[in-house]
């Protein structure tokens, strides 16, 4: 199993391509089942989860394809691929496909308003805490379906197709209002998605769909309305930057100093992360070619959050603002609302000689002048990108163990570290 050394102590200086958006190219992808037509996506990262999948999106019969390297192109640059469902051959997803990925689960949107029917695996359990698919099932069945669970799988039919519905959350649920827009676009009639998820990432999935002849207003506020159509057909789309890399990357030159050009990339993706980093002494300053990031001389000043659903503070920026915070000059309190057990990086900090009291969903993070190098272990995406960013401030080496979690997130993170100034290395397990 990889692992990854930094030996701390350097700034960053440089340039980072920001990535598209994980957790907007996989809604993207799924969409591709919602027409016989070839959707063509640009800026896809090439993540683990990306290529997970690609494997389950052909078992249902999609036609996957990528572009060869271009003149001209980065090796870190996005890549281009074509998806193609020209005949769903089979309208079940299987366990041992689904339960590696639970946004795999969201094919049943998709799958039912095309061919009527639907079989996808229950995804089971998160490292992160639990997060029930009652919103994606209660949301079809407002639109006319049949549901039944058998045997561990969530069984859909709706025999003369869906039909559009009001169909309101009773909390707010990216993966739900993403399974149901695209649920809805086939669906006969109109459909209102009340509390709908306000995510770049919905917002950049709408505007996909809209491109394959979709019909959607509000998408990027709390009510979403579509009018059903008879067909969507391609469509070019490039993915949206990813936010939190973004994010990531801003607080790993916060923590280490320095100064990097984030490339590719906006601020109104994640203003609210952006303006905490400024409170902590960060200073960002939006240009044509992206974001620049730079740590002043003041130090690293304690702030407290609080996660919120966007355009509230992140929950998958929280761990890495933590490790921010071990090194800052005070005390800080971080607050979690949107998962449970979403603290297990904390045990790993305190290895480091991070000072971290938890008193129920709120960590106490009382700042040190030192971190110390050691081995730690990975238990999830964020918390694997904490570690490093605590790593590259930390004297002395750290090894991170386990890091197969980074890979389904962030596209040759080493490699970009390294290319500003880092000492880090991916060692083969």
């Amino acid at each position: 199993m990889d692992s990854i050394k930094v030996v701390g102590g350097r700034e960053l200086k440089g340039v980072i391509p920001i990535s598209g958006a994980k957790n907007a190219a996989l809604p993207l992808m799924i969409a591709s089942l919602l027409t016989e037509d070839t959707l063509t996506l640009s800026n896809v990262p090439r993540l683990r989860d990306v290529a997970q999948l690609t494997q389950i999106l052909m078992n249902h019969g999609v036609d996957y394809s990528v572009n060869g390297k271009r003149s001209g192109q980065d090796d870190l640059d996005g890549q281009t691929v074509h998806l193609t469902a020209r005949e769903i051959v089979d309208t079940t997803a299987p366990y041992e496909l689904v339960s590696k990925m639970r946004a795999s689960f969201w094919v049943i949107g998709p799958l039912v308003a095309r061919m009527h029917e639907a079989r996808v695996s229950l995804p089971g359990g998160c490292a992160i805490g639990t997060r029930p698919v009652d919103f994606f099932i209660e949301g079809l069945e407002k639109l006319g379906a049949d549901i039944d669970i058998d045997a561990g799988y969530v069984v859909v039919k709706a025999p003369g197709g869906l039909v559009g519905d009001r169909v309101e959350f009773p909390k707010v649920s990216v993966g739900a209002t993403h399974t149901i827009m695209m649920a809805a676009t086939l669906a006969k009639g109109e459909t209102e998605i009340v509390n709908a998820a306000c995510e770049p990432e919905v917002a950049d999935l709408a505007a996909c769909l809209t491109a394959m002849g979709a019909k959607i207003e509000g998408a990027g506020t709390p009510v979403i309305r579509i009018q059903g159509v008879d067909r969507l057909h391609g469509a070019h789309h490039a993915v949206v930057p990813d936010r939190i890399e973004t994010g990531t990357y801003a607080m790993a030159v916060a923590m280490t100093g320095g100064e990097v050009l984030l490339r590719g990339t906006r601020a109104n993706l994640l203003d609210t992360a952006l303006d905490t980093l400024r409170e902590a002494g960060t200073e960002i300053t939006e240009v044509p070619e992206g974001l620049k990031v730079y740590r002043n001389g003041n130090g690293i000043q304690p702030v407290d959050v609080t996660t919120e659903p966007f355009p509230g503070f992140p929950t998958d920026l929280q761990a890495q603002f933590m490790a921010l915070m071990t090194m800052a000059g005070g005390q800080s309190r971080i607050t979690e609302t949107i998962f449970e057990n979403r603290f297990m990086h904390v045990q790993e900090l305190a290895r480091l000689g991070a000072q971290i009291h938890i008193d129920g969903n709120t960590a106490i993070v009382d700042g040190v002048s030192t971190l110390r190098g050691a081995p730690v272990m990975a238990t999830d995406l964020r918390a694997s990108v904490s570690l490093v960013i605590a790593g590259l401030a930390a004297e002395g080496e750290t090894t991170v163990n386990r890091v197969y979690h980074l890979d389904r997130g962030f596209e040759r993170l080493e490699d970009k570290l390294t290319r500003c100034g880092a000492q880090i290395e991916r060692i083969s397990g």
